[in-house]
């Protein structure tokens, strides 16, 4: 009982400004009409600005599924836009399409769940894998559709694939708007730059020229952005250039990835067997 009675004159000096504030507040908010109205437009203001504020907590944890359905839209849009290309050229060259498929290539997405960028040959691993369609020979574009790498194996549930950032990753490149074309490839010691070798020394070529891929690839369409032409210089021979690309990716970043499928990757390779196997 004392304890309680301690407490109360504690706080009763507190408690007694409290109440006669509510009292003041109720007797001003009844003082008039304008009053009642100054203090209900107040309290609107700050009820919407809690609501807006567990609105933006809540948008904050729902961004990654928002994410995700952006990237798949987008990979719907690239896909649509590879159509439009493949029928375009065709037209020019003035091929009837009439029953054949002109959708060369198929678009996917994923998370990266491991990514590895401080060793000579790194890998991602994906959270696609056989059952979602994702199998070896696919492409790995960055969200912007920038080169990242290729998947080299599968599970049911998952996919591994070979980072840009591996020394035995290789790719051919060439400067955008240019026909001659090289090889891209890492050297292991700068997670922002790769090079490009045997590239002719009559190509079109200046610093901060943009390297795309050349299409010579079962993996990569032509024109999949790689980086930019930081420094070149001709190599030994004096017939090619050595370029040192600075990568349009920062591949320690990624967390979300678009897959590229060549749907005719079987077809080609079925028919480089057969072409080995009749030289031997």
């Amino acid at each position: 009982m004392y304890k309680l009675i301690e407490f109360l004159r504690r706080i009763f000096v507190p408690l007694l400004f409290i109440v006669l504030e509510v009292c003041a507040v109720v007797y001003y908010a009844r003082s008039s009409v304008y009053t009642q109205a100054k203090l209900l437009t107040r309290s609107n203001q700050a009820v919407g600005a809690v609501h807006g504020a567990l609105t933006g907590v809540r948008r904050y944890f729902s961004l990654g599924g928002e994410n995700r359905l952006l990237l798949e839209r987008i990979a719907t849009l690239e896909e649509e836009l590879f159509r439009y290309r493949r029928m375009t050229a065709d037209s020019l060259r003035e091929v009837q399409l009439a029953g054949v498929e002109a959708k060369p290539y198929e678009l996917s997405v994923a998370r990266v769940i491991s990514n590895s960028i401080n060793k000579s040959r790194n890998y991602l691993v994906l959270d696609r894998g056989l059952r979602d369609g994702v199998e070896e020979g696919m492409g790995v574009l960055s969200p912007e559709g920038a080169m990242v790498g290729r998947v080299v194996a599968s599970s049911e549930r998952y996919a591994v694939a070979m980072s840009i950032l591996n020394t035995s990753f290789k790719a051919s490149g060439k400067i955008a708007g240019d026909d001659y074309f090289g090889s891209i490839y890492w050297t292991g010691d700068d997670r922002y730059r790769v090079r490009m070798r045997e590239l002719s020394k009559y190509a079109r070529i200046g610093e901060g020229d943009e390297v795309v891929s050349s299409g010579f690839s079962q993996y990569f369409p032509a024109d999949i952005p790689i980086g930019f032409v930081e420094s070149f210089s001709l190599a030994a021979d004096q017939m090619s250039y050595d370029v040192e690309i600075r990568l349009a990716v920062n591949v320690s970043q990624l967390t979300d990835v678009v897959l590229i499928r060549n749907r005719d990757l079987d077809e080609i390779r079925q028919l480089e067997l057969q072409a080995r196997s009749m030289k031997n």
